[in-house]
């Protein structure tokens, strides 16, 4: 069956969805309960003791570039290009974050955003699936 020339592109979808993923663990780093020791969360570094979900360590810093990222993933999922981009740049920035992450002394002042294993590995999936899904879906959409 033919597609409508109205349908939106796989990609902008997907990049929609996870802008708002984004935005809303933004926000959860903000809710006290879904984040724990949310009294002992700093602006930045290491010292946060503050734990979205009990598990990824979060500052307020932290939750802003969440915030941040998901505006701009809303907003490059107006089109392909965009969607793309937020996909396959975004996930090469957490490739970069999670390595930074491997390499880092967790207990720094280096390791301001701040970040512990689970957000390693958490920053892995997130650059694996993110930089997959935007060369997979890029090219549906350009046959499309």
């Amino acid at each position: 069956m033919p597609r409508s020339t109205t349908a939106r592109p796989l990609i902008r979808t997907v990049a929609a969805a996870s802008g708002v993923v984004f935005l809303l663990v933004g926000l959860a780093g903000f809710i006290p309960g879904i984040t724990t020791n949310y009294d002992q969360m700093s602006f930045a570094g290491h010292e946060s003791e503050a734990m979205l979900l009990g598990v990824f360590q979060v500052s307020i810093l932290h939750n802003i570039v969440h915030l941040l990222y998901g505006v701009a993933g809303l907003a490059l999922a107006r089109t392909v290009s965009g969607a793309r981009l937020f996909l396959v740049g975004g996930g090469a920035v957490y490739a970069l974050l999670w390595l930074y992450g491997l390499v880092v002394d967790h207990e720094s002042g280096a390791n301001f955003v701040p970040l512990n294993n689970a957000d390693n590995w958490l920053h892995l999936a997130l650059a694996v699936g993110m930089v997959g899904l935007g060369l997979a879906l890029s090219r549906d959409a350009r046959r499309d």
